[in-house]
């Protein structure tokens, strides 16, 4: 009920009110410099970029790379604190379910990012994480106006707290390339090899056709980001071997 209603109240300020008012409600914070926000809400396809100097000046890569090392040192502690038995590999896995870019697309969308972002559309006509970046790029102007605690509390307490279920993600598995790999090794069958096929244009990027082949068995997957790719391709050949053991 807490989840509907705060979705709610953030899909009427989206609307209604402007980027202020926007990230106050977001965060409880009043914004002292709008300027590195709307900032974080200007893709680089929205501006007249000639020089890699305008890029870095008027889109918001550079606060989306703050960002990311903002969120994921964030994270990292949270996890090391909530888990303390835990090995690295358990909670480098799990932080990558939370701040990999799919996931931060879809939580963006949530909180009503699509309210603000400026994009040209003609221009990007491949936008696969577009509002997880813009994402990155906000906790990157939060922390620079804010500072590390109230970027803290907003991660831990708002994001965590309501958005985000870290236990259900620790029983979540989607490595599957791992999964794979470790069928492989339990079965004594060859391991699989991971290859890219192919690299089809995509607009102004490209999208990596990758197969994987195993036991006469072969998978592909098509992705922008190649590990993706690759991790498709495994679930392919999973989904296979679960048809087989059933009989279908």
């Amino acid at each position: 009920m807490i989840r509907l209603i705060q979705r709610l109240y953030l899909r009427y300020f989206a609307k209604k009110s402007d980027l202020s008012n926007f990230i106050f409600r977001l965060t409880g914070h009043v914004p002292k410099n709008i300027d590195l926000y709307k900032l974080a809400f200007t893709h680089v396809s929205a501006i007249k970029a000639n020089t890699k100097q305008q890029v870095a000046e008027f889109s918001n890569e550079r606060l989306e790379f703050l960002g990311d090392a903002v969120l994921s040192a964030i994270i990292a502690e949270v996890l090391y604190r909530k888990y303390p038995l835990k090995s690295e590999g358990f909670l480098t896995e799990l932080r990558s379910k939370i701040v990999n870019r799919d996931a931060l697309d879809a939580l963006a969308l949530k909180l009503h990012f699509d309210a603000f972002i400026q994009y040209r559309k003609e221009r990007v006509p491949h936008i696969k994480n577009l509002y997880g970046n813009c994402f990155e790029a906000f906790i990157g102007a939060l922390y620079l106006d804010a500072g590390y605690e109230i970027t803290k509390k907003f991660i831990v307490f708002r994001l965590l707290g309501y958005w985000i279920d870290i236990e259900k993600l620790s029983v979540t598995d989607t490595n599957f390339k791992s999964k794979l790999i470790e069928y492989a090794q339990e079965n004594k069958i060859a391991l699989p090899v991971f290859e890219v096929v192919e690299e089809r244009k995509n607009g102004n990027s490209k999208l990596y056709v990758v197969q994987v082949n195993l036991n006469g068995m072969t998978g592909t997957g098509i992705d922008a980001v190649k590990k993706k790719a690759e991790q498709l391709a495994a679930e392919q050949i999973l989904i296979m071997v679960e048809k087989n053991k059933n009989g279908k």
